[in-house]
């Protein structure tokens, strides 16, 4: 793939049409969010666009990516079978793949479903919370806020949430006040990414329970990671106990949940290093902790 970017590109998968993004040149990195889209890791994917081809992607229904059936659920399964029909598309792969919160669930299904298409894995923060000893709790709060966000008590919904899992989205900047972040998304495109959270993926997403078997002898190495100021929340305790369940070490990544938007130079130097020496099955020896 040649040197340029970003270029925008189409294509579609059974019941949608995925858009995504190219930039840079070298080994395919592709870069997962749920319902994070391509938008996100804007500064992290040109920080790494010197050393990969990085393809940046909207998972169906979210942006730019559209759905035949709005009311369908976004299993980890259906996302990670949409990511492999892309990376076979590219013809570059396997792929390095980072993935974070939901979109790291999706890359530990599509190391399950389709372990050819992976070079290494790296899963920052993935939502597993079937592996919880809490399991129960979070379960009966998750469906409860998003049976408050059908209601049309999408504030009382949001408050939840950020209450058991510590992440919050960012409200827009105030009207006829401009953003100055990148990755500023406008209200409109921030309902319809709210609406297809609570509605369709939040849920699937937090009841799927990785199979560890097939995680424990597939040769992609992966690397589990948690950030440094998200410790007790929720998704770095999910992190935690899929490392121990993986007996691997807790990879440390700077700030918190998105800590790649809130640091993304420290965090891609740290990627380069996983994915750089991939084929020991490595972790990033300088930065691990033990399972919590």
């Amino acid at each position: 793939m040649a040197n340029v970017g970003p270029t925008t590109h189409t294509l579609d998968v059974p019941g949608a049409r995925l858009c995504y993004d190219i930039r840079g040149s070298g080994p395919l990195l592709l870069m997962i969010g749920s319902p994070m889209g391509s938008r996100g890791f804007t500064a992290l994917a040109s920080l790494l666009a010197a050393d990969f081809t990085v393809v940046t992607y909207d998972p169906r229904g979210i942006l730019r990516s559209t759905i035949s059936d709005p009311g369908q659920k976004a299993t980890p399964e259906l996302i990670a079978d949409d990511v492999q029909q892309l990376i076979s598309t590219l013809d570059a792969g396997p792929a390095h793949v980072f993935g974070n919160s939901g979109g790291a669930t999706t890359g530990l299904a599509l190391i399950t479903r389709h372990p050819n298409a992976v070079r290494t894995l790296v899963a920052h923060e993935p939502p597993v919370t079937e592996f919880l000893p809490d399991v129960q709790q979070v379960r009966t709060t998750i469906d409860e806020l998003c049976r408050d966000y059908a209601a049309g008590h999408s504030d009382v919904a949001l408050r939840k949430y950020s209450a058991l899992s510590g992440v919050s989205f960012a409200p827009p900047p105030p009207v006829g006040q401009a953003s100055t972040r990148e990755l500023y998304t406008p209200p409109k495109d921030v309902r319809a990414i709210l609406d297809r959270f609570f509605g369709y993926i939040l849920q699937p997403t937090t009841r799927y329970r990785p199979d560890l078997d097939a995680l424990r002898t597939a040769s992609v190495p992966i690397v589990v990671g948690g950030g440094t100021t998200s410790q007790g929340q929720l998704y770095h305790r999910t992190a935690a106990a899929l490392a121990g369940l993986l007996d691997t070490p807790l990879a440390t990544f700077p700030a918190g949940h998105t800590g790649f938007q809130e640091q993304p130079e420290p965090f891609a130097d740290l990627l380069r290093e996983a994915f750089g020496t991939a084929h020991t099955k490595p972790h990033p020896r300088a930065h691990t902790t033990a399972p919590q």
